[in-house]
């Protein structure tokens, strides 16, 4: 009698001990009994029937998926590599174990296909100025497939995009381009809005004979101070005006104005 129950004793204590499951906080577990799903064990100590039910662990966390170089033709015919990252997690512990094998090789293999796909329907120029737009795309689209596996993308970027060494030269020759052109368009309006100064200052100048004599003064002093050189230049026929008038009226040859007999 005691032995027998002993016996149990530890049986029960071995069923109890091999039952024993601790979750983490990050992870679900989806218990099957006898094949058949039964629920979702969250977080903390848990206890399965041992030979009966089985339980899958999965983790909630957030994945960061690097999905690899893809060979893609762009809509333009130009041959490209592109790689992306994904991110995503597990909403549904449940349907990602029952409606998919592995739902880590599906979403990978998915993410390539979805990538080849959507890249390959752009054009070159789309694809490196417009990458906000190919990566919402590709978010969508992948997260619509996998919605029924119970995991949810939460981004896609595009991360590298590879091009062949002839199409980097075309595209820096063209960059170069566009830089002088925009270096002569500056320049040009430039010379233009000096043009359109000068002429101002030259109607300025002609209405005002003064203002002339002043900057042509300036500039001499700006001569001379620059080159440290001695400047000789005519005296304004104005200044002299005075002394030639009164040499003229002391002069006998020159007829007196007014008149006696």
């Amino acid at each position: 009698m005691g032995l027998g129950f002993l016996v149990a004793i530890g049986f029960v204590a071995a069923l109890f001990v091999f039952g024993i499951r601790i979750i983490t906080e990050y992870e679900r577990g989806v218990i099957f009994r006898l094949g058949r799903f039964v629920g979702v064990k969250t977080a903390g100590f848990k206890w399965i029937i041992p030979g009966v039910d089985r339980m899958v662990r999965i983790s909630l966390r957030e994945i960061v998926m690097d999905v690899p170089s893809q060979e893609v033709i762009t809509r333009d015919n130009v041959s490209i590599k592109v790689n992306a990252v994904l991110y995503f997690r597990v909403l549904h512990p449940e349907k990602s174990v029952i409606q998919v094998e592995n739902y880590l090789y599906g979403t990978s293999q998915l993410a390539q296909t979805t990538l080849r796909s959507v890249c390959g329907q752009a054009e070159l120029d789309e694809l490196l100025a417009e990458r906000d737009d190919v990566n919402q795309k590709l978010q969508e689209i992948i997260d619509l497939q996998t919605e029924p596996w119970g995991v949810k993308v939460r981004a896609v970027e595009v991360k590298q995009i590879d091009l062949p060494p002839d199409m980097q030269r075309a595209m820096a020759k063209q960059a170069e381009a566009e830089r002088e052109k925009r270096a002569k368009v500056i320049h040009a309006e430039g010379e233009f809005q000096a043009a359109q100064q000068l002429a101002n200052a030259s109607r300025v100048l002609a209405t005002e004979p003064a203002a002339l004599q002043l900057r042509y003064l300036q500039t001499l002093s700006e001569i001379a101070t620059e080159n440290n050189s001695t400047t000789i230049f005519p005296i304004p026929i104005d200044i002299l005006r005075p002394f030639y008038e009164n040499v003229l009226a002391s002069s006998p040859s020159h007829p007196k104005t007014g008149g006696g007999a």
